[in-house]
């Protein structure tokens, strides 16, 4: 990432001291504000990328960097890399701030790997959200243990925000008779990109488990109540510019996680390196 947007990513990452942890350090519910920093990966360039945003954890356990963040690698559209990081509130964030200026570490490395990492992106983007807990739905998941996101953006008209807050709740009541088991967090957007605009997170443990996550949806829809169904179309046909959803798997090696969750999956956290293979020329001498 670029040393500006790191350093939001940095200042962010260190504003979860008002959450609720689990244990090792990673959220336990949901937390108030997420900021997204979109980068996009030239044209085969994604391996070179993964290596170089390997550095950032790497640095960021040698001086014991607290808190943590995790990459989201695109399956679908564009090539990109999300990397979501927590915050409490913008207090924490201003007190961060003082204190990546003065660490003699990060000061010389992250504008090392900064450089490093724009020979290999496109462009880069942050994005600041603050949580809508009022309309999400269900238990925040074991963040450590969560290996694919599916992420949902609801781009809003203006003046039209109460009647997607209508649709959401709508959604919810429909969701707690039909499908009580589903989970997602709702965050809208402060700054960043064009709004109103909401990003809606849904995550598994295993790609398979989309196919629940599609037949729950769908009988939540079938489930709905008339008045319901009613809120859900008057604010698609009145209040909706677009939907946008895009699928991601989590990347272990460009992800900040606690040594706890490191070592409960060592096989997902620390994959083992393939040895280069040896060629045809060399096995046979």
């Amino acid at each position: 990432m670029y040393t500006v947007q790191r350093s939001i990513v940095t200042l962010l990452a260190l504003a979860t001291s008002g959450m609720v942890f689990a244990q090792g350090g990673l959220p336990a519910s949901q937390p108030n504000y997420l900021t997204i920093i979109r980068e996009e990966v030239k044209l085969g360039r994604s391996a070179e990328h993964t290596k170089l945003e390997a550095g950032w954890p790497a640095v960021f356990e040698k001086v014991k960097w607290p808190d943590y963040y995790v990459a989201a690698e695109s399956l679908t559209g564009r090539s990109e890399v999300w990397f979501i990081v927590p915050s409490a509130s913008h207090q924490a964030m201003g007190e961060s701030l003082k204190r990546e200026s003065t660490d003699p570490v990060l000061s010389v490395e992250l504008p090392r790997l900064s450089r490093a990492d724009s020979d290999v992106l496109a462009s880069v983007s942050s994005i600041q959200t603050m949580a809508r807990k009022d309309l999400s739905f269900g238990a925040f998941p074991d963040v450590g243990k969560m290996r694919f996101y599916e992420i949902t953006l609801f781009r809003v008209r203006p003046g039209h925000e109460e009647q997607f807050e209508a649709a959401a709740k709508a959604y919810g009541s429909a969701a707690q008779r039909s499908a009580p088991g589903i989970s997602y967090r709702v965050y809208e957007v402060m700054a960043g990109m064009p709004g109103p605009t909401y990003f809606v997170f849904s995550s598994v443990a295993s790609y398979g488990d989309f196919d629940e996550m599609m037949t729950s949806s769908m009988a939540i829809m079938k489930g709905a109540s008339e008045e319901e169904r009613r809120t859900l179309q008057t604010f698609s046909a009145e209040g909706l510019v677009n939907t946008e959803t895009q699928r991601f798997r989590v990347d272990p090696a460009m992800s900040y996680v606690p040594k706890e969750t490191r070592a409960s999956d060592p096989d997902f956290w620390m994959p083992k390196k393939l040895a280069p293979a040896k060629s045809t020329s060399a096995s046979q001498q």
